[in-house]
Order: C-alpha cells, then structure tokens, then sequence
C-alpha cells in the first residue's frame, strides 16, 4: 500500500516556471545603474568641491615673512625626485615628523644591542671603560657586590656615644 505524494502545483512543469526574465528588463536595470552611478560620482565631487573652498576661505593667511609657502601641501613638488629624506631636510625645518618608524627604531635597538655587548672607552683619560652586561653580571657573581667599610660604622656607633655622654 503505497500512496504516492503529489505537489499540490502540479501542472506538467516539475514544480518550477517554464518562463525566463526578459534580456530586456536586466539591460534596464544595467543601464540605470550605471547612470545612476556617474550622477552620484558628480555629485559627491561637487560637495567636496564646495567643502573645499568652504575650507580655503576660513584659513587664516599665510605670514607676510614666509618666503616659500606653498599652497598645496598634499602633493610633492617637481624638485622631489624620489629621495624623499633629502627633500625633507632641504624644505621643512626641524624638527621633523618620523619618515621610517619602524626602521628607526631597529637602528636604535641595535645600537643599545651593540652598546650592552662590546667593550669601549667611556673616559679614556680617567680609564673608564665599558664592558659588555654578560661579563660584569659574571664578575659581579665572582667578586659580590660592594660593601660598606667597617670604618665607617665604628664612626656612626662612636657619634652615638658622645651624643649620649653630653645628654
């Protein structure tokens, strides 16, 4: 006894339209769309267009003394010719923004690295050398830490005593 199920939609197509979307209607859409798409890009250029000179008109003028203010800041000049460092230091005066964050502070961690790991003069003249950390940590475990000198507190106990002799 088997009954087998029917689709109540069933008209002799399976269950799905038998009619596609019109070429036509996509082609619409397409063509509005892209309209659309170049009045809108009018559009928001005209704003920041407007924005802009909203912006110019509030700045406040440049100083009379300056000799070479240049009035748009956000391109580069044709005297940059790709050595951006050398345009910095020629135009802008000190002191100046980090060009290269990350590489500068590389230069400094290896020139500490260096300064903990080598042996060098600090005073020549008084014989102050430097030593690298790894070895005065090993000559501080030989040797120990200084200490003060008995002299000294058989001079803190002495000034005890006469304080309290002349109480």
């Amino acid at each position: 006894m088997t009954n087998p199920t029917q689709s109540e939609k069933s008209a002799g197509n399976g269950g799905f339209e038998r009619r596609d979307i019109g070429a036509g209607a996509v082609l619409y859409f397409l063509a509005g769309l892209a309209v659309l798409g170049v009045i809108t890009y009018f559009l928001v250029n005209g704003v920041y267009r407007y924005l802009e000179n909203q912006n110019e008109a509030q700045q406040t003028p440049v100083s009379p003394l300056a000799t070479n203010a240049v009035k748009d800041t956000r391109h580069l000049p044709p005297e940059y010719n790709g050595d951006y460092d050398r345009y910095l230091q020629k135009n802008f005066p000190s002191p100046q923004l980090e060009i290269d964050e990350r590489n500068q502070m590389d230069k400094i961690r290896q020139h500490e690295a260096q300064t903990l790991s080598t042996y060098d003069w600090i005073d020549q003249k008084a014989g102050t050398v430097r030593i690298p950390i790894e070895r005065a940590m090993d000559l501080i475990a030989q040797r120990g830490l200084p200490v003060r000198a008995q002299a000294s507190a058989q001079a803190a106990d002495d000034g005890k005593k006469k304080v309290k002799a002349t109480q």
